[in-house]
This record gives C-alpha cells, sequence and structure tokens, in this order.
C-alpha cells in the first residue's frame, strides 16, 4: 500500500482571515486599572521638567524689581554704610543689633529691621531735617546677614535654607533642587509681617515659567515661607494615540482629558469609556460614552486626582486593521497569494 503523500497548498484567503482575527482577539486582552499604574508610576512629568529646566537657567527676572537691595528688607547682623550728602561727617557704619535697631550721630535709635534701604533713607532724612537743609540721605547694605526662608511642599529639597542677600522666588526654588513630578501650577508665599495671619501671594507657575510674566518672580524675605501644593494626575490608556499620566489642572474632563493623549484611535469603543475613580476601598466605575457626551445628551464628566480613563479597543476594529495592513504586505498578501 502506498502512502499519499499530502502536498503543501496555500490557505484560502478566508481560511487565513479566519487564524489572523482569533490571533487579534486572543491578544486584546482588557487594560485592568492597575495595569495603567504600573505603566505610569507619576514620576514623570513633561510639563514640570520644562519648568525645572527654566528655573535652573535663571535668567526670569522681574524688570521692575528686586532692584539689588532696593526691596531687601534690613534686619538683624546687616552692617549698614550711611551717608548724608556733603556732610562727611555724618558717613556711618553700623551693624544692625539684633532688635533691629541702629544709633547715628544726630538721629539718634531708629528701628531698621524690616525697612528697605529707600525707607530706611527717608526716616533718616526726616530725624535730621531739624539740623540740615533738606538732608539726602544714602543706605547701602554692605553686609548682609543670614536670613531663613522655608520651603515646602513638592519640590525636591523641602527645608529652611539660610541665604544672604535678596532672594526672588526662582532663586529659592532652584535651591530646592526644582519641583518634584506631582508638583501643581501654583506656588503659594507666605510673607513673614510678624503678624497673624500672614499675608499671602498666590503666584501662578504657569504664567510665570511658559508665559514670561516675570513680574511675578516676586521678592523672597526674611521669614517667608514657599509652599508648592502637590498637584492632581490622571491617566488615559488604551485606544488612544498618546496613552499616559498627565498633569490635573483646572477642570479637566473626559473630552479634554482624550484630547490631552492626542485623540481616540481607530479602534475605539466611544460608547463603552470607563473612568476608575478612587473610592477608598476600592474603585468606583463610572461608564462614559463619548458620541452621547459630543452631542450634547450626556454631562462631560469633569475627572478627580488619580482618575483612569480606559478606552476598549474594538475586536472587529483591530481586526479590519489587521487584516487592511496585512493586504499590503506586498507578495505575500492576500491580494496576491494566485487563488
Amino acid at each position: 500500500m502506498s502512502v499519499k503523500s499530502i502536498s503543501s497548498r496555500p490557505l484560502p484567503a478566508l481560511a487565513l482571515a479566519a487564524i489572523l482575527l482569533m490571533c487579534i482577539v486572543s491578544c486584546a486582552s482588557q487594560i485592568r486599572p492597575d495595569q495603567v499604574l504600573m505603566k505610569n508610576p507619576g514620576n514623570e512629568n513633561p510639563l514640570v521638567e520644562k519648568y525645572n529646566m527654566k528655573i535652573a537657567a535663571g535668567g526670569l527676572r522681574n524688570p521692575a524689581g528686586p532692584g539689588l537691595s532696593k526691596d531687601y528688607r534690613i534686619g538683624p547682623e546687616d552692617l549698614l554704610d550711611v551717608s548724608v550728602f556733603e556732610v562727611k561727617e555724618m558717613t556711618s557704619e553700623v551693624r544692625v543689633n539684633g532688635n533691629g535697631y541702629i544709633r547715628l550721630p544726630l538721629a539718634g535709635q531708629i528701628k531698621a529691621g524690616g525697612l528697605t534701604s529707600t525707607q530706611l533713607e527717608n526716616l533718616i532724612a526726616k530725624r535730621l531735617d531739624r539740623y540740615l537743609q533738606e538732608p539726602t540721605v544714602s543706605v547701602f547694605i554692605k553686609e548682609y546677614r543670614s536670613q531663613p526662608i522655608s520651603v515646602l511642599g513638592a519640590v525636591k529639597s523641602p527645608k529652611i535654607y539660610y541665604v544672604t542677600g535678596q532672594m526672588c522666588l526662582l532663586d529659592v526654588l532652584s535651591m530646592a533642587g526644582g519641583l518634584t513630578a506631582d508638583a501643581g501650577n501654583v506656588c503659594i508665599v507666605q510673607n513673614a509681617t510678624g503678624k497673624a495671619p500672614r499675608k499671602q501671594t498666590v503666584v501662578n507657575l504657569e504664567q510665570l515659567l511658559s508665559k514670561g510674566h516675570t513680574e511675578l518672580n516676586i521678592p523672597i524675605h526674611s521669614g517667608d515661607i514657599v509652599n508648592v501644593p502637590t498637584g492632581g494626575v490622571f491617566f488615559v490608556d488604551g485606544a488612544v494615540s498618546a496613552p499616559g499620566s498627565f498633569p490635573l489642572k483646572g477642570e479637566t474632563t473626559v473630552t479634554q482629558a482624550i484630547s490631552m493623549a492626542k485623540g481616540l484611535s481607530f479602534e475605539a469603543v466611544k460608547s463603552d469609556i470607563k473612568i476608575y475613580r478612587d473610592a477608598g476601598a476600592g474603585r468606583k466605575v463610572i461608564a462614559v460614552n463619548y458620541d452621547s457626551i459630543l452631542a450634547g445628551k450626556s454631562k462631560d464628566i469633569r475627572l478627580r486626582d488619580k482618575d483612569i480613563v480606559i478606552v476598549p479597543k474594538s475586536g472587529f476594529k483591530s481586526f479590519v486593521k489587521g487584516i487592511t495592513t496585512y493586504i499590503g504586505l506586498g507578495p505575500f498578501g492576500l491580494g496576491r497569494s494566485g487563488l
């Protein structure tokens, strides 16, 4: 008995398509929220890295100030050079005592602590007005004392820094090593006024670092507290063009999040988008219909910190995309099987 040999014949196009479809469907597993967090641990933030480059480079000076010592507040242990125009006898080099006072000829004891050099010049001139006609006083800060500035929050090295001379906000952030990946887009400066509550100045870091509003690079004084609050972050994964983690700034909605992820890909299932939200003991799942939102039939949901948006892929659309790619593979494509 002879055994027939089975000749090798090309598979029909339909059979190849079926095999390809099974491979695509079997490989298209459902994305889980924990997988998204593993891929996006939150330790990278391109926007913050861009900010840090500008902080480290410097150059964003406020053209209106601070000008050398003009906005600097005099404090204990500062050494001052005081002079009166055309009155050499009034030239003095004096150190501010621990309580913030200095003593000058004719002017007597003066509270210099907490004043700028210009304010002290006016105060001394007022004291000398009874002895001299329109005295012109100059105050030069010859030596700065070590002054404490506290830097807190989302910076790489939060602590109390002891500095000399006039510092601006970006100088202080640079000393603290720059921002961390979870930094928000604002910075809160609490001014050391000596009274409670402290005066607060909120600086928009985006306006300062991205838009170049140098007037926001405000002077920082002794005893001030610089606090960079952490910002929110959300994640987008699945059938989008650029999945990843994104900073949560202001009121970010689902459609805006998808836009930040460079839009939906061809395989996206628009009617079955899911938001996984931290609910303490577990995760709350919120269903989203993208087309319904665009049509104005559904509300565009606002995202919260740590939300995970997952856009599922359509098995059929993946098959269509895969088979289209397969057909275009040159002499080995379905269209050239010779059947």
